[in-house]
């Protein structure tokens, strides 16, 4: 018993959700995780799996409650990693396993900076760099430099040319050697781990806080926020105690973190109201669900911008500012700096886009089910009429074209010919899952959501535990 609480006091990951209560409530908190049927190991880590030969390019990772994802692979792209083919690939993944810029002299590209300059200034031919280019479709691309890209070079002892090294990728990069023989290329693909990962967080002052107190990047918040906009206005419904739960990866190369990865599994919870989304893959590539099933992606944004704050509601009873008398306002004004790109809110087709001497730049797009939704004061167009676009495609940036009196959208929503307020129009709900991917779907998310409610209760514990509601006499 004793060793189990020294444990959970020693547990990092614990202490960051309970804080100092945990070590003067030591024996509290162990009692009550043992009665909650809380394991020390609030989520499992990744196994460590090795890889099947020691020439594999590719690992097989089955993350708790996940599809296979291989270890390489461009998610979201047709372009990701096959076990099998990969394994035929030239490779040294041996060469890694230490520093991987050991024994190189690495050149960052600075602003004006040229391949041409480069070879100049390190004492090497132009005739070579030439040969170097013609070598295959890779190498033809050197010259594109990139601000901040790293260049590696290696000379021989009496400081001519001998390797060159250039990344094109997280997990490949290739080699330019000069020997006896002549110029060769080869392919070097390094490895990348998923690390699964989680965090808690109640806010206080703002979500991007409450993140960064989880250990969470700013990036890894937005894409919280990205999965339930559709049900929360991030802006103007979050409040003072909502929380949140998440499961998430990071990503390893050669033992040292590069970036965060996906999310797994999330909760939500804004203003009392619970919601929950499961990664999952499906025939159109991956997408959150609800528990039950059902997509979080629904047919149309809440809001089809990032935007600073409303400057002007839906009323039909609106005083106009600029006009000076009182003129329906059928739309929502989001007020947001100028050239703030704007989506449009579902898939559809562009029946108008034009100017107008009181609309400004703006934009109509026709939806499915008679819905239209329109897009006033751009100070550019994206689109062109009869152009089809698709949910959260950029159709136009924020301007005061027209009859405006500051940078802003005007956005409005119309069903069957009549206005309707954007931000309480009652949404169409998205399809749930095929049938035949239900079985598939319940045995990733099962796990997911265990884990979930563990994150959930220990969060509910440390909560009570700051508000004094559980004793620790």
């Amino acid at each position: 018993m004793f060793n189990f609480i020294q444990q959970l006091k020693d547990s990092e990951s614990v202490q960051k959700l309970l804080g100092s209560s945990l070590t003067r409530n030591g024996l509290l908190v162990g009692v009550l995780f043992i009665f909650t049927g809380i394991a020390m190991g609030l989520v499992n880590p990744l196994p460590e799996v090795e890889p099947e030969t020691a020439e594999s390019l590719v690992r097989d990772l089955i993350l708790p409650g996940q599809n296979k994802i291989l270890v390489g692979e461009t998610r979201g792209s047709a372009a990701a990693v096959d076990a099998d083919s990969a394994a035929g690939e030239q490779a040294n993944t041996a060469d890694m396993a230490t520093d991987p810029n050991e024994g190189w002299d690495v050149v960052r590209i600075e602003s004006g900076q040229t391949l041409d300059a480069i070879f100049r200034t390190r004492g090497y031919s132009i005739s070579l760099l030439h040969e170097i280019i013609k070598l295959n479709k890779e190498t033809k691309n050197l010259p594109r430099l990139r601000l901040g890209q790293e260049l590696l070079f290696r000379d021989k002892p009496d400081g001519s040319f001998s390797q060159l090294r250039v990344e094109l990728g997280e997990t490949r990069f290739i080699t330019v050697s000069l020997d006896e023989v002549g110029l060769s290329v080869a392919d070097i693909y390094r490895q990348v781990d998923r690390r699964q990962e989680h965090a808690t967080g109640v806010i206080h002052n703002s979500l991007f806080v409450a993140g960064k107190e989880a250990g969470l990047s700013d990036n890894m918040v937005m894409k919280l926020a990205n999965i339930f906009g559709w049900d929360i206005d991030f802006v103007l419904d979050i409040r003072k105690g909502d929380s949140f739960s998440v499961i998430y990866e990071k990503l390893y190369r050669d033992g040292e973190f590069l970036r965060d990865g996906d999310i797994y599994a999330a909760t939500f919870v804004n203003q009392g109201e619970v919601f929950r989304a499961i990664r999952f893959t499906s025939g159109d590539g991956f997408s959150y669900f609800t528990p039950e099933g059902r997509n979080m992606k629904k047919s149309f944004l809440r809001a089809p911008l990032n935007f600073s704050y409303i400057s002007s509601n839906f009323n039909p009873k609106r005083y106009h500012p600029v006009l000076k008398r009182v003129k329906a306002h059928r739309g929502i004004d989001y007020r947001a700096p100028r050239g703030t790109p704007v989506f449009s809110a579902g898939d559809g087709k562009v029946i108008r886009s034009a100017y107008s001497k009181y609309n400004g730049n703006h934009v109509f797009i026709q939806h499915a089910n008679n819905i239209v939704t329109k897009y006033l004061h751009f100070t550019k167009r994206k689109v062109k009429t009869g152009q089809r676009v698709r949910q959260g495609q950029t159709i136009g940036t924020v301007g005061s074209t027209g009859l405006a009196s500051g940078a802003h959208l005007h956005y409005e929503f119309v069903v069957n010919g009549v206005h309707r307020n954007p931000r309480t129009v009652k949404l169409p709900k998205a399809d749930p899952l095929p049938a035949a991917e239900s079985p598939e779907f319940k045995r990733v998310a099962e796990p997911l959501l265990v884990q979930l409610n563990q994150l959930d209760q220990v969060q509910a514990l440390a909560r009570n535990l700051k508000d004094g509601n559980i004793s620790s006499e």
